[in-house]
């Protein structure tokens, strides 16, 4: 017969269940102290990271408010305006056709109307179309912004897009939105823009490239000069007709896709008319 295993006495089996309990809560506290500490330092990296940008952002903050007091320190705002205005080239807004306000507004910021100095909602979508596409493919920029950039940041000592003018730039163009309606500042966009080959206002433009006064400009022509501002240097239809040509088609497009244009009048533009006269 098999040897019986020892009971262990009642007092013996008190205290081995009293150790095990202890070793048990422990490890339990270890485990829990331990979770605490992570949690704490979890803690610690976001403050001192939350920290670091409030610190970066207000560096920046500072940085451009100094470089916007820098810029309007020779001319303010209201004296390039005025500047432009008087301008012998000068085109009011009422002499800019509506087909080529359309085109601009459609291909470079379609909520111009609607949003501020900054459209917040364009520049997320600029930022994922970039990220999808691995690369800069969109830009963010509305046209009250790029007003501000051809009057005060083209030379070449502010030509950066540094962190700092962009937000000299947002400066202004609240400035600019506050103390000029939509159809000014899209007056001021249309005369201080480069076209490319020379031309560096719609009047000359119109003039350079077609032989009219901005006032007659069919959709054709309206179509073709609202693409080449975004790279004068690709887009101009007498350096890169082909490149020219894609950008004028992504005008149409966009004329569209916001409602400026029906397909069928989309359709009935010849694309290639600038070259065909021109050859």
């Amino acid at each position: 017969m098999g040897q019986k295993c020892p009971k262990m006495s009642p007092s013996r089996n008190g205290a081995f269940l009293t150790q095990r309990g202890t070793v048990f809560r422990k490890s339990k506290n270890i485990e829990t102290n331990e979770v605490m500490d992570v949690k704490r330092i979890i803690k610690i990296v976001l403050l001192s990271a939350l920290a670091l940008i409030l610190t970066v952002a207000i560096y920046i903050c500072g940085s451009g408010y100094v470089f916007y007091k820098n810029a309007v320190k020779d001319a303010s705002l209201e004296d390039k305006v005025i500047q432009i205005q008087q301008s012998e080239k000068f085109t009011p807004i009422d002499e800019i056709p509506e087909n080529y306000k359309n085109a601009v507004i459609a291909v470079e910021d379609h909520r111009f109307k609607e949003h501020g100095a900054v459209d917040f909602i364009g520049i997320t979508r600029a930022l994922t179309s970039d990220i999808k596409n691995k690369g800069l493919v969109e830009g963010g920029s509305t046209i009250t912004q790029q007003v501000i950039k051809n009057l005060y940041f083209m030379k070449e000592d502010t030509k950066s897009d540094s962190l700092d003018r962009k937000v000299a730039e947002i400066i202004m163009g609240i400035q600019l939105e506050k103390k000029y309606s939509k159809d000014q500042i899209f007056e001021l966009y249309a005369n201080n823009i480069y076209f490319g080959d020379g031309y560096y206002n719609i009047r000359d433009a119109a003039k350079g490239y077609f032989g009219k006064e901005p006032s007659e400009l069919n959709l054709y022509e309206c179509t073709l000069l609202a693409g080449i501002p975004n790279a004068p240097s690709v887009y101009s239809p007498n350096v890169n007709p082909e490149l020219s040509k894609k950008r004028h088609a992504k005008v149409i497009r966009s004329m569209v896709k916001y409602g400026y244009l029906t397909q069928e009048q989309a359709d009935s533009i010849n694309l290639n008319e600038y070259y065909e006269k021109n050859n």
